[in-house]
């Protein structure tokens, strides 16, 4: 696993957490809650793009 791997998992986790704490808020904000789903969903894509580079240097 390289280092920006770890990192964008890193990023991965700590988005899903704070997604998870507004989900959780008494009225959380939905375009707050938008937001971070997009972020969540770009860092997943960045991933899975340097994972498919990984695997088609081999």
């Amino acid at each position: 696993m390289t280092t920006r791997m770890f990192l964008l998992m890193e990023q991965h986790a700590r988005l899903d957490d704070v997604l998870r704490h507004e989900q959780r808020r008494r009225l959380p904000d939905p375009f707050l809650t938008l937001r971070f789903k997009k972020m969540k969903l770009a860092v997943k894509d960045r991933l899975q793009r340097l994972t498919l580079r990984k695997v088609e240097k081999r």
